[in-house]
């Protein structure tokens, strides 16, 4: 049965994963699955949602945590958010958001916080935003700045970091050139943009993902942009709009990986979105010689879409090089697993940006795929992993650090291993894509079992 992102799993188990999780070896991964909804594009909608004027609809919105956060933030800021048939629904404030009652806690969602901080930046009255242990000890000092720049007042804790307390000014326009690419600054700066007076201007050393410049236009907002560049008019109120999301490409990158590194079948990913700024990890696969064929969809919304076909392939060592990492930063951690089984070496280069998500994921990956029998040398800014082939890796013990997509990758790797993969901290797959293990489970059926059945 063919089922959508809108489907609700039927099985607690999936929706709630256990701590731990064993990934036993397949040589079969075949079918056809979707991916939750973009969650980049799911927080901005929501976003550029509450500020418009009228209604706006979301239809495929992502169905995590972060995402819940950012929705229950928005409702407690005077912009209700609901749920409504296959998507949500909110009721846009025409600009001016309400002071919350209480402090707004972004779970661990640093999309979330980092968007928050600039669109609360201009709003008359206090906020404070909070999140959990892990969110709480991520960098946010690199978007308070700019946005003090531009006039706001904002205070972090001791090291930039949060409860961040945002206090409404009034904001004067910037030329900001960015030290670093960064969509979320950049997003974080154009969202402040939208309530202050003049053009504001962002560039950057190397394009980022421009989900914010493509939905400031769905939403009607006129933004000049250009890879690595992008200024914004302001003050604009946005529309309400309806918005049809794309299936998460970072999401999808995991079911594409295990089915290249299969022996048999063949995975199809139905209506991932195929931005081109977020579609470098396809271009990195396919350079280490992976078959995947990109079928594009009929165009829906802001984003383009396509089916993903994924099948057995061999793979070779490849380099990503720095400028790359912008269009493929979230999905490092899966390629380094496709990097482990492939002949020869891998290097990762100018990542250093990985070691300040929701784990140092450099230092995870390196000693996650090291517990699996591969030799990987760390660097400050990357990682080199020499790859040995398919049936390479060993199986073992690997630690997830509550980082969801170090989770996903190592169960991944595991039906890839000679050996099972017992990986502990599995829980944290909800934050992000709740349905992960069910889909896997049509994937790969019996791969996948809880710690009581290893």
């Amino acid at each position: 049965m063919r089922t959508s992102r809108s489907d609700k799993a039927d099985s607690s188990k999936m929706t709630l994963p256990p701590e731990s999780l064993v990934a036993h070896p397949v040589s079969r991964v075949s079918g056809e699955t979707d991916v939750p909804g973009d969650k980049s594009l799911s927080h901005r909608a929501l976003l550029l949602g509450a500020v418009a004027r009228g209604e706006t609809r979301i239809v495929g919105a992502n169905a995590g945590e972060d995402v819940a956060a950012t929705a229950r933030a928005l409702t407690a800021l005077g912009a209700p958010v609901r749920s409504s048939g296959s998507g949500l629904v909110v009721e846009g404030r025409g600009g001016w958001l309400e002071e919350p009652e209480n402090v707004l806690d972004l779970g661990n969602s640093g999309t979330a916080m980092r968007l928050l901080t600039g669109l609360l930046s201009p709003q008359p009255f206090m906020s404070i935003l909070t999140g959990d242990a892990s969110l709480r000890s991520r960098p946010m000092e690199r978007v308070a700045k700019p946005l003090r720049e531009m006039g706001a007042v904002i205070l972090t804790r001791r090291g930039g970091r949060a409860p961040i307390v945002v206090a409404g000014a009034r904001l004067r326009p910037i030329a900001y050139e960015m030290p670093s690419p960064s969509a979320q600054v950049k997003s974080a700066i154009l969202l402040a943009a939208l309530f202050t007076p003049g053009r504001t201007e962002v560039r950057e050393p190397i394009p980022s993902r421009d989900h914010t410049e493509r939905l400031l236009g769905w939403f009607g907002v006129e933004v000049d942009a250009s890879p690595g560049r992008a200024s914004l008019q302001g003050p604009r109120i946005p529309h309400g709009a309806a918005v049809a999301i794309p299936g998460d490409p970072s999401a999808a990158a995991f079911f594409v990986v295990a089915g290249v590194l299969a022996r048999e079948g063949e995975v199809v990913v139905r209506r991932a979105g195929t931005n081109p700024t977020r579609t470098g990890f396809l271009d990195v696969l396919r350079r280490m010689g992976a078959d995947i064929e990109v079928r594009p969809c009929a165009e829906e919304g802001p984003e383009p879409m396509a089916d993903l076909i994924a099948r057995p392939s061999s793979l070779r060592g490849t380099v990503i090089e720095p400028s790359e990492v912008p269009r493929l930063v979230d999905e490092i951690p899966i390629l380094a697993v496709a990097a482990a089984c492939a002949e020869g070496t891998t290097e990762i280069r100018g990542a250093e940006d990985l070691r300040v998500k929701e784990s140092d994921r450099l230092s995870a990956m390196a000693a996650g795929l090291s517990a699996l029998g591969v030799v990987v040398e760390e660097r400050r800014d990357g990682l080199t992993i020499h790859g040995r082939g398919p049936g390479s890796l060993t199986g073992g013990d690997v630690e997830s650090r509550a980082d969801h997509r170090l989770a996903m990758s190592f169960l991944v790797a595991g039906l890839s291993a000679r050996a099972p993969v017992r990986v502990h901290g599995t829980r944290w797959i909800a934050t992000s894509d709740p349905a992960f293990l069910e889909n896997l489970e049509r994937l790969a059926p019996g791969a996948v079992t809880s710690t009581e059945g290893a």
